[in-house]
């Protein structure tokens, strides 16, 4: 199956500096794309450059299997037939909802873009808003017109810049949640440029985690927590922390908190000396085991508590336990480990 778009291999500069580099992805029809990573890593170019904003320097991008980007070639952002949503909503003040929403679409008369415009309203829940103005409206109204707005030239695929980011925590999350119905019940894919990890894990079919402009992981979220490729993404996707060991077996790593068998096996030989991962999940909470940490922080997050627990020999890892085993700092206590997903690295 053709996808709707493929980057392929593409590199971008701004003058002799390169800031995005061999990078390769594809989004198919309907499919809801995240790209995650830290400022500065090159995902706003990326979305720039698919948008038709900014050229390539080497490779293609292709737009349902026809070029729109190459090294002398850029097809024009208009004649693209993508869908836009910026962080600031880009609303012109001077023109009403209805008016905005209609911006751009050509060979309609007035009662056919109040006909589009009222369909749209009722689209993103903003039903009767079509004579209000942008200063009338909240951030999160603003941003469902500003979505309305992309959707009005019906396109295949929406480019959303850090959407979300102006909105308070509550809102961002409902509020993103809500454009993934719209977007799924549409049948209309997206590429979203985050930073916010949950955001991504909420949003995104597929992610691709970005560093030094380059597409490190591109994965489920479920696979980029639980199957890090590397030590980057290992970092950067979650919480948790590495304990020192050694391999056992092809299948089992010795640690400070026992023998951890693997899912998998590892391809380096016994006795080589490796860095687990151990996420908070990880830790469970055996108040019978043998095996006691010290209780050196704790952070309560509702159904759940956060605890740094310090081991015996003075590292520390992350355990989450259920909410209603409050126990108070210095305090000891018994854990087990479940990493039914073992994740290791050679030591550096």
């Amino acid at each position: 199956m053709t996808a709707l778009l493929e980057l392929k291999d593409i590199e971008c500069r701004y003058d002799d500096t390169v800031v995005v580099s061999g990078l390769h992805m594809h989004v198919h029809q309907g499919h809801i794309a995240c790209l995650l990573g830290p400022s500065g890593c090159g995902k706003t170019t990326v979305l720039r450059t698919i948008a038709g904003f900014e050229p390539v320097s080497a490779g293609e991008v292709l737009l349902r299997g026809v070029t729109a980007s190459r090294p002398d070639y850029t097809l024009p952002p208009e004649k693209r037939r993508l869908g836009m949503v910026f962080q600031d909503y880009a609303l012109f003040p001077h023109m009403n909802v209805a008016d905005n929403i209609c911006f751009g679409l050509r060979g309609m008369n007035r009662a056919a873009k109040q006909e589009t415009a009222a369909r749209l309203l009722d689209t993103v829940g903003m039903s009767g808003y079509e004579q209000r103005y942008p200063h009338e409206l909240s951030g999160g109204q603003q941003q469902r017109v500003a979505l309305a707005r992309a959707l009005a030239a019906r396109p295949e695929l929406i480019l959303m810049d850090e959407p979300f980011s102006n909105l308070d925590v509550d809102l961002r999350e409902r509020l993103g949640l809500e454009v993934r119905d719209i977007l799924k019940e549409q049948g209309i894919a997206a590429i979203l440029v985050t930073h916010d990890q949950q955001e991504a894990f909420a949003l995104g079919d597929v992610i691709g985690i970005m560093h030094q402009g380059h597409i490190v992981q591109w994965d489920t979220p479920i696979n980029l927590y639980h199957e890090p490729v590397n030590r980057f993404v290992a970092n950067f996707i979650g919480q948790g922390v590495f304990l020192s060991g050694t391999v056992c077996t092809p299948d089992s790593i010795e640690t400070i908190v026992g023998i951890i068998p693997g899912d998998r096996a590892y391809p380096w030989p016994p006795g080589t000396a490796v860095d687990v991962l151990l996420r908070p999940d990880d830790i469970v909470h055996q108040p019978n085991s043998g095996l006691r940490a010290e209780i050196v922080n704790k952070a309560f997050k509702g159904a759940e508590i956060l605890y740094t627990l310090r081991l015996v020999d003075g590292t520390s890892v992350l355990s989450l336990f259920p909410s209603h085993y409050d126990y108070a700092l210095g305090e000891r206590v018994g854990i087990g480990v479940a990493a039914h997903h073992l994740v290791a690295f050679p030591r550096d």
